[in-house]
């Protein structure tokens, strides 16, 4: 299981020492946030900044970790947009970009104060499957055209695929062993990894647990069969700062099937850059 440390607050100049932070201290990857502005309490006062715009300047700074954001909000996004700037930080970093992909969350004014953005959940669920699949034919090296229900273009042509000729994508998908959501899941299956969520009020309520995800990786397996490729399943969490209560909390994650961790503080009372900055420099568990 590799370790993903996501910087949820700090300037553009902080998270970019964040991001050069996590590669000398052994974490695996680094990861910002896709918002615009936020009508919530607490993250109406924190500023927001262009991910790929940090993710740009991180990849500058930095020769081995993974880059992405948890997560990016397609629905939003101008496809033709998004692909020419994941097309830069891909090729800026080597081909280490990922797209962890969602669609959005209803109190961001980036929905709601603009007129003609879907904000009806099953509108933009719509148009996060024609929004990726634009973004993979732009990743063909061949003219095409888009006609969807949501979303038709003309003509594009991006002549430089990615740099591994792909870039992999992770769907935000709710699990429910009990009755499990298929759109989104089926979703994830097309693609490359999962950001597993749990039914819950909040963010936190929200994350998966081990016993989650064991039983959603053993539905995985059954329908993705013995011969698929690699899969990518996402646990979010927070390490304790016990070293060894901390690799329990790793090993019982990787031991239900995650292949990362990312480590995730949100609560803008309390997580401050500095804070985060020490937690980064103690490294990830030993597992």
């Amino acid at each position: 299981m590799r370790f993903g440390f996501i910087g949820s607050y700090g300037t553009p100049e902080q998270q970019v020492r964040l991001a050069r932070e996590c590669e000398e201290h052994g974490w695996d990857g680094f990861f910002t946030w896709d918002g615009v502005s936020l009508a919530e309490e607490g993250f109406d006062a924190a500023p927001t900044w262009d991910p790929f715009g940090l993710l740009a300047a991180a990849a500058v700074v930095t020769e081995r970790i993974t880059l992405g954001a948890m997560v990016f909000a397609l629905p939003r996004h101008r496809p033709w947009e998004l692909a020419q700037r994941a097309l830069t930080v891909d090729h800026l970093s080597g081909g280490r970009l990922v797209l962890p992909v969602g669609v959005g969350v209803p109190t961001d004014r980036a929905f709601t104060s603009v007129p003609g953005q879907p904000t009806a959940l099953r509108d933009r669920a719509r148009l996060l499957d024609e929004v990726l699949a634009w973004l993979e034919r732009s990743w063909t090296g061949e003219s095409f055209a888009h006609e969807g229900e949501l979303l038709r273009t003309g003509d594009f042509h991006f002549p430089k695929p990615p740099v591994n000729g792909r870039i992999p994508v992770w769907p935000v998908a709710v699990w429910d062993a009990e009755r499990p959501p298929r759109r989104s899941l089926d979703r994830a299956l097309r693609w490359d990894g999962i950001v597993p969520q749990v039914r819950g009020e909040s963010p936190e309520d929200a994350e998966a647990g081990p016993d989650d995800v064991r039983r959603l990786v053993d539905w995985i397996a059954e329908r993705r069969g013995p011969d698929a490729g690699p899969f990518d399943v996402v646990f979010q969490g927070r390490l304790d700062a016990d070293p060894q209560t901390a690799a329990g909390q790793a090993r019982a994650a990787a031991d239900a099937g995650a292949t990362w961790w990312l480590e995730s503080w949100w609560d803008p009372a309390t997580v401050t850059h500095e804070w985060l900055l020490e937690r980064v420099r103690q490294g990830p568990p030993r597992v």
